[in-house]
């Protein structure tokens, strides 16, 4: 909106929106924290009990900051109108589930994330095509509509469900979250692609250090299943829209292993009977924290670490070839 009215000041207006995202997150998550829904804790994650009590949701406020500043401050097209109606419907899946006296069932937030994945996939092939660059080689290669929507639907609800599960540690899945998103904003600014995205990008980091503010440990709010699947649904679009869809799989790697070990473990089990990994605690950040003694805060800085380092090979990788 803004961004129409002061043409001639693009990065001006970029830049105020980048504040105001940074800023009124850090407020409204202050000013609203008492309005938010209490988390009850959770009897099988490590130190479960001690988010007890703690505003939970927040999620849903940040979401609603970056959708308003993205609709002020960026030049907004329709396809990007339809990716914020997106991640804003996985925003409020969760949230709703966060504020249920009884949470939701699997099976029920299972099939709200397949549709909510179809139409990312929908929309992402009416609007690109079905064609995948291979980071590797730069080869571009045109996949069939039925195998394409197929893998779009299973990255984008496999981000949701694994980012979800990533989260249960202070400032982990956050950190993460914008860690990944800011690899695919290089590697988008390297390739000259997508400006338009790339700045909603930034927006959605600057909101999420926003509640990194209130969030670190140790941890005055939650960002609940509102924050989580929000931000996977992001993450999955931005590796659609980086033309190399497959680079998800560097650039999410920790979340992807944090929280997807839990999930092929419990599917294994539950449909198939069979038990993997069994001196493993799922998801990851219990188990190194329960079984190899390490702190809140070196769990999320040691999983840092590492996604920055191989984002960082990957992304120098781009620029050498």
């Amino acid at each position: 909106m803004l961004s129409s009215l002061f043409e001639g000041n693009m990065s001006l207006v970029a830049t105020v929106g980048i504040l105001f995202a940074f800023f009124a997150t850090v407020l409204l998550l202050w000013k609203c924290k008492d309005k938010l829904p209490r988390d009850i804790g959770r009897d099988f994650a490590v130190d479960g009990k001690l988010s007890a009590g703690k505003p939970r949701g927040a999620g849903f406020l940040f979401v609603l900051i970056f959708v308003a500043a993205a609709l002020l401050f960026a030049p907004i097209e329709v396809e990007w109108i339809i990716y914020l109606l997106l991640v804003s419907a996985s925003m409020l899946t969760g949230f709703l589930d966060d504020c249920a006296k009884h949470p939701w069932g699997e099976y029920k937030k299972a099939v709200l994330d397949l549709i909510i994945a179809i139409m990312v996939a929908v929309t992402y092939i009416n609007y690109h095509g079905t064609t995948v660059t291979f980071l590797t080689t730069g080869t571009s290669l045109t996949l069939p509509v039925w195998l394409f929507g197929l893998l779009t639907v299973v990255l984008v609800w496999a981000s949701i469900n694994v980012t979800n599960c990533a989260d249960g540690v202070d400032g982990l899945s956050a950190t993460l979250t914008t860690i990944t998103l800011l690899s695919f904003y290089i590697l988008n600014a390297i390739l000259g692609q997508e400006s338009t995205f790339n700045y909603l990008l930034l927006l959605f980091m600057a909101c999420l250090l926003g509640y990194l503010w209130h969030n670190a440990t140790p941890s005055t709010m939650l960002m609940g299943d509102a924050g989580s699947r929000a931000m996977g649904t992001l993450i999955a679009i931005a590796a659609l829209i980086s033309g190399r869809p497959f680079v998800y799989l560097l650039f999410a790697v920790v979340l992807m292993v944090d929280g997807g070990i839990g999930l092929v473990k419990v599917a294994l089990l539950r449909f198939l009977k069979i038990r993997i990994l069994k001196n493993t605690r799922t998801p990851l950040h219990d188990h190194v924290r329960k079984v190899s003694g390490w702190s809140n805060t070196q769990a999320v800085f040691r999983f840092a670490i590492i996604q920055i380092v191989v984002s960082a090979a990957v992304i120098y990788m781009v620029v050498i070839k």
